[in-house]
């Protein structure tokens, strides 16, 4: 991570709540107070790097050498500091529970959907306490279209589509974000992840999750990029130009974010909680949900 301190105080907080007893965190170069409040926090251990994260293939050669070295044989959590995982019962199911059931059934992903929370009004001009949930400040999102289709060689799922395509891509759904992750694996150091946690090899990883409107038990990763440092951040991104596609095709989208436009329409949904996000058929709860 970088620069993330906003977002830190929520996110230890939430996944301290649903079991994780360790992390495993990388600051990459940060100068905001992220380094500083992470060595301070017990259940932390901490690398720092100022190398390129574009030339680490995007980080992944970083985290790929810590889930060798300390994953092996564990349930492995990946996410971002700006993701904040969410499944059926988890403010009632922690991940232990949720992880001995996918033991007992034999599974060994848990897959799910990146969806884009946003607030109504300008961005950057709403108000927001890092001890709180940012879905007080971000509570709305699309709740589609999505595009999905499986990708050769590696059998992955591909899902693009929602808030972020309707507001700055448009002109290049191409370009659109992958939304589809397997955040969630009892991992192997035979195991990595190729794209992020998008996609992984052994290939037969990637059918651990059919994506929205699918079948299988999966989750959410409510995605609260859109506080209002974004503005700032996006600033900083378009000068280090570290995007992981070509950076240049991505100026003018980190422009329009910095122009702080309203994504809200009348079409967007309010967030309420997970039962919503199943009726909407945006995750599964699966035999999950019924024991």
């Amino acid at each position: 991570m970088r620069n993330e301190i906003t977002r830190l105080p929520w996110f230890f907080h939430h996944y301290r709540s649903l079991g994780v007893d360790h992390f495993l965190m990388v600051d990459n170069g940060s100068d905001d107070g992220t380094f500083e409040f992470l060595c301070n926090q017990p259940d932390v251990s901490l690398w720092h790097t100022d190398a390129s994260y574009r030339r680490s293939r995007f980080g992944l050669d970083w985290l790929t050498w810590l889930q060798m070295r300390y994953g092996h044989e564990h349930w492995a959590l990946m996410v971002d500091a700006d993701e904040i995982l969410i499944y059926a019962h988890h403010d009632t199911r922690p991940l232990p529970h949720l992880t001995n059931w996918l033991d007992a059934t034999g599974q060994i992903a848990f897959g799910a959907l990146m969806l884009d929370m946003y607030p109504k009004g300008p961005l950057g001009t709403q108000n927001y306490d890092p001890k709180t949930d940012p879905v007080s400040t971000l509570g709305w999102f699309d709740d589609g279209p999505y595009r999905i289709k499986r990708q050769k060689p590696m059998d992955n799922l591909w899902v693009q589509g929602g808030v972020r395509e309707r507001v700055f891509l448009t002109d290049s759904p191409d370009l659109s974000p992958t939304l589809n992750k397997i955040p969630l694996v009892r991992w192997s150091r035979h195991f990595t992840y190729v794209n992020s946690c998008h996609s992984a090899l052994p290939h037969h990883l990637n059918q651990a999750y059919d994506g929205p409107g699918g079948k299988m038990p999966s989750g959410v990763l409510l995605h609260n990029k859109f506080l209002p440092d974004v503005i700032e951040k996006s600033k900083a991104e378009k000068e280090r130009g570290q995007h992981f596609h070509d950076p240049l095709k991505f100026q003018s989208y980190y422009d329009d974010i910095i122009s702080g436009p309203n994504m809200w329409t009348h079409q967007s949904t309010k967030y309420e909680d997970w039962v919503q996000l199943v009726d909407l058929g945006l995750m599964q709860a699966g035999d999950w949900g019924r024991i």
